[in-house]
């Protein structure tokens, strides 16, 4: 028996505080190996959310339209007709660094587990990829085992890949993001939750055997990264998309039946987990033999099967004398189907293997006792304002165009998103698809009605100023949902960030939350679910924050959507919401000056709330073929993104006034969007009558990209130069 010793406790990411709490739980008696590891992962950062508790707390998760919030498998929204969404976003970042193709996989899964168990059927995927700069020799060979991880596994599971973001940043070169999101629909009245009741019910462990693979899984992703990093591959989960889908079916089919009480998936911290939350949740013990848990390798300990990740589990609590029923289903579906344990009154988690008791712990005081820190924090000092004045003119405009089109950020992500299967399912709509809008567009099977989804983030402006950059990362998705005529109703937040017990990242993590707050209540946008992962660095160098934003919107009649492309020539151009040329953080200083530098551009929700709900209203109204927000690299690029994703062309007619052309054109203003109308009074008039700034900006038609002033550049040209850098990039 391993003695447990200051190192061993120190090896578990366990402080001195902590340890003595654990004591203190115990009654002053030492806990053996099982029962530390248990611990370890119960409190580690991944699972507790020990640093983020506090302020996580603040965000507002309520509404009309919310049924779940956080503290489930996922969050659920209603979507009307006795239907609802069900949806999260779950980082595997640490895995997916340490081995791409297999972290990435079983972050698909992982996520798609967290939604059927609550009882809905996934309809779609989304993923938000961050990498290192394209220049470190990681890079390439990470972007290919992640995008493959993905689509391999969710190509074969069936669930389409709908959308989300790859990006590349010197910040991420030791450290990749990899957030993954799914959203399920169901009926309303067909919910499955996890907490667990019923004195004697039967304990139900459903679908693979339980390797070694993914042990201290959690605390691994709980610890900043080091050169010998890559030593951990051994604790990465290997996943089986073939198997997910068998658990999809045969646990939908059960849930087709009475006999559930409670249901969890078996995600970070494996059957620990899974439950001590079931248990906690309902005020219940647990008895668990695990001699009756299905193992695909020999000899397993009680520690390597309590702390196990291996994928494609599920614990379920059936109601009395229906485990042959039950076991019918999984049989049929061939999954592993055992009876692990039962629920008691004893408030106490007994773990039994080989006749003997090998642990014995009190789930309540266990998990009430989870540590909550607040951590010190400094707010991000304001950054030296960046104005157009600081900036030279370029030499040339449509060629600081076709540099920042060409760019990485920019660059056309094609060659990622033709690996996944976006189509499978048939109900991803054509003007929804990547490419053609500012989010994907799902149709809600059998109905007209259609989901819009999205996800977004903008770092640099949330390591600019932190506060303004969480407005604007909720900001942005909103206008993305509002961009396709849907009406945006919840999201999902997956909050990455570098080491919390360093003030300036705690700083940013706290001005971040305040700045969503704000948005979420500014924009009736609530938090439903989401995930935090931290001490995302390597050798001390932390990545950009990037609390990315998944959201979902509501569609009541697709038919009225509209993408981002020109459908037509002879069409005018209108501008929605006020441009002053705000250059601070924007890519154009980025790509062409080589400048990180400047305040993030100012958010003004009420703003946001009065522009947004305007161009929904003209899109529901019928008065618009084509609609985008603008953010990245400003109007010329939005106008040059909708020329080229139907190839009809546009000329802009040049009034920026006193402003810069170049400022004017390429500034990343916000509460903006350009629309395309052939009744642009009517347009403009609507907006006056909503107090919303609005102008012609110019008309369609043409082969080309064109300013008043004379420069113009063929929409073919520029589509060649934004489609080809990733295909050159990876060979």
């Amino acid at each position: 028996m391993t003695k447990i010793t200051p190192q061993v406790i120190a090896e578990h990411g366990i402080s001195e505080d902590e340890y003595a709490k654990i004591l203190e739980i115990l009654n002053g008696r030492t806990p053996n190996m099982t029962e530390l590891g248990i611990f370890s992962v119960m409190w580690s950062e991944h699972c507790s959310y020990k640093s983020s508790k506090k302020w996580l707390k603040t965000l507002p998760t309520e509404g009309p339209q919310v049924i779940c919030g956080p503290g489930e498998n996922a969050g659920i929204i209603d979507i009307g007709d006795g239907q609802v969404a069900v949806f999260k976003m779950e980082s595997h970042n640490h895995p997916s660094y340490i081995e791409p193709y297999q972290g990435a996989a079983t972050g698909v899964g992982g996520i798609l587990r967290d939604v059927f168990t609550m009882g809905a059927r996934p309809v779609c995927n989304l993923n938000a990829l961050r990498f290192g700069s394209p220049d470190h020799p990681k890079t390439k060979h990470l972007v290919s085992g992640v995008v493959a991880g993905i689509g391999g596994y969710g190509n074969c599971v069936g669930v389409p890949t709908v959308g989300g973001e790859c990006e590349f940043h010197e910040s991420y070169n030791g450290n990749i993001l990899v957030n993954a999101m799914t959203v399920g629909v169901a009926d309303a009245d067909k919910i499955f939750y996890s907490a667990a009741s019923g004195i004697g019910n039967p304990i139900i462990y459903v679908g693979s055997k339980t390797g070694r693979d993914g042990i201290h899984g959690a605390t691994m992703a709980s610890a900043e990264f080091s050169e010998d990093s890559e030593e951990k591959r051994p604790t990465v989960q290997v996943g089986d998309p073939f198997t997910e889908k068998l658990l999809i079916e045969a646990c939908l089919e059960l849930m087709d039946t009475d006999m559930i009480v409670a249901i969890q998936d078996m995600g970070a911290a494996g059957l620990t987990s899974s439950s001590f939350e079931m248990a906690s949740k309902g005020g219940m013990g647990v008895e668990l033999d695990l001699d009756h848990v299905p193992q695909r390798e020999t000899g397993m300990t009680a520690y390597e099967m309590m702390l196990s990740e291996s994928q494609e589990r599920m614990l379920i609590i059936l109601k009395p004398g229906r485990e042959d029923d039950a076991r019918k289903i999984f049989e049929k579906w061939e999954l592993d189907f055992a009876v692990v344990g039962t629920l008691t009154d004893s408030g106490h988690m007994v773990l039994k293997h080989k006749g003997e008791i090998v642990a014995d712990l009190p789930i309540d005081p266990l998990a009430l006792a989870s540590p909550e820190y607040d951590r010190p924090w400094v707010p991000t000092p304001t950054p030296v304002a960046v104005t157009a004045d600081d900036i030279p003119a370029p030499n040339d405009l449509m060629t600081a165009l076709k540099t920042l089109i060409g760019c990485p950020q920019l660059a056309s992500k094609r060659w990622v998103w033709e690996q996944y299967d976006h189509m499978v399912m048939a109900d991803t709509l054509g003007v929804g698809r990547p490419g053609k809008s500012d989010a994907a567009l799902v149709r809600v099977h059998g109905t007209q009605k259609a989901l819009a989804v999205t996800s977004d983030c903008t770092p640099r402006y949330c390591k600019a100023e932190p506060i303004v950059g969480g407005r604007q990362v909720v900001a942005e998705a909103w206008r993305n949902i509002t961009a396709t005529g849907a009406t945006p109703l919840a999201i999902t937040d997956n909050m990455n960030f570098g080491n919390p017990e360093k003030p300036e990242i705690m700083g940013q993590f706290v001005g971040c939350i305040e700045g969503m707050r704000e948005a979420c209540n500014a924009l009736d946008f609530p938090v439903v679910s989401g995930n935090v992962s931290l001490y995302n660095e390597t050798n001390g160098q932390a990545i950009l924050p990037t609390p990315t934003i998944g959201a979902v919107g509501l569609l009541n009649d697709y038919t009225t959507t509209v993408g981002i492309g020109l459908k037509a020539a002879d069409e005018t151009l209108i501008l929605i919401g006020e441009t002053a040329g705000h250059l601070g953080q924007s890519l154009y200083i980025r790509e062409l000056h080589g400048r990180e530098d400047g305040g993030t551009p100012p958010v003004d929700l009420v703003t946001e709330r009065k522009n947004g709900d305007l161009v929904r209203n003209a899109i529901q109204a019928g008065m618009v073929s084509a609609c985008h927000d603008l953010s990245d690299g400003g109007i010329l690029i939005g106008v040059t993104e909708m020329a080229m994703a139907e190839g009809i062309g546009a000329t802009i007619d040049m009034s920026n006034g006193d402003i810069p052309a170049y400022a004017w054109l390429f500034g990343e203003d916000q509460a903006r969007y350009i629309v395309a109308t052939s009744k642009p009074e009517t347009v403009l008039a609507m907006a006056a009558e909503a107090g919303v700034t609005a102008a012609k900006l110019g008309t369609t038609g043409g082969d080309a990209v064109s300013l008043s002033s004379g420069e113009s550049i063929k929409v073919k040209d520029l589509k060649t130069t934004n489609e080809s850098w990733m295909p050159d990039f990876m060979g």
